[in-house]
């Protein structure tokens, strides 16, 4: 099959992929006192749950939902769960770009918990990566070491989560169709969420006015993830992945505009760093598949 390459349609869906990223973020925030995080992941995963069904059967996909690697689904969305809900957790008590920038911080990790799951090596290119990279966490944390900001280590334990998400997903996307790790995503993240937010014996029901920010956090976080794979398949991921690093500034404004948040240069320095190790990492990958073949493996969202 030839290889599509057209660069733009790429960049006009990875500008839906971003605006659908960063308005999920700004309705996280605006339901973030009425719900806690496990009843804003049980409602959205209701509604991306009803969307993914709705669509795939609409287009006569559902057949394509397979049951035979159920553990490795759940040992995936048992990783994105937690990375998720760190995420919303985060998002009340940090700036965005301060969020964002840490959550660039999952392919680092990705890259320090490959040997482990993946048997993958470290090269010389990936610990300077990893060492750039955790230079700009610190410029971005700024940790004061007599006081623990807990935003600031649930955006970093987030970006962990989503690491172990990126390291699963990537064994499950060879055989495994899309509609099918979005509807056990959607699935077992909706059971997650009930059991979590039940836990008190309680859990608080949409009213009025957090209804439809609850529909648009589930259907940002659906349409998010098929812009970015539709991005995927019409360019590199060289070339997609930093387009997705205009989510920083992008952030950065829409924190400004809609929550007063201040534009903190320290953050630009050090997401800066992130993103520059993640460019140079995903460069070195790119120059070594052109090298030898490789199973090509397919890219995915965190959300």
């Amino acid at each position: 099959m030839t290889q599509v390459h057209r660069p733009f349609a790429a960049a006009l869906w990875m500008a839906g992929s971003i605006t659908a990223f960063t308005t999920m973020a700004v309705a996280g925030r605006m339901v973030s006192g009425a719900h806690d995080t496990f009843e804003i992941m049980t409602w959205r995963s209701l509604v991306g749950l009803i969307l993914v069904v709705s669509v795939a059967g609409a287009a006569g996909r559902l057949g394509e939902i397979r049951t035979d690697r159920l553990g490795q689904h759940l040992l995936r969305n048992l990783f994105h769960f937690t990375g998720q809900n760190l995420w919303f957790y985060a998002l009340a008590l940090i700036p965005l770009a301060q969020l964002i920038a840490l959550e660039f911080t999952s392919p680092i990790w990705v890259i320090l918990l490959g040997p482990i799951f993946l048997a993958e090596r470290i090269t010389r290119v990936r610990a300077f990566c990893a060492l750039l990279g955790f230079t700009g966490i610190l410029i971005v944390a700024r940790p004061d070491f007599g006081h623990v900001d807990l935003g600031v280590l649930a955006a970093a334990g987030s970006a962990i989560g989503f690491a172990g998400s990126i390291i699963m997903t990537k064994a499950l996307t060879r055989g495994e169709s899309i509609v099918s790790i979005l509807f056990w995503l959607t699935l077992m993240q909706l059971c997650f969420g009930l059991i979590c937010a039940l836990a008190d014996g309680q859990i608080a029901l949409p009213t009025a006015e957090t209804l439809p920010w609850l529909v648009i956090i589930g259907f940002c976080g659906v349409t998010a993830h098929m812009c970015l794979t539709m991005a995927l398949s019409l360019a590199s991921a060289n070339i997609v992945v930093t387009i997705d690093f205009s989510r920083l500034p992008v952030m950065a404004l829409a924190g400004m505009l809609i929550f007063g948040e201040p534009l903190n240069s320290l953050v630009f320095l050090g997401g800066g760093l992130i993103l520059l190790a993640n460019w140079i990492n995903i460069r070195a990958a790119n120059r070594a598949a052109r090298q030898q073949p490789v199973d090509a493996g397919t890219v995915t969202p965190r959300y």
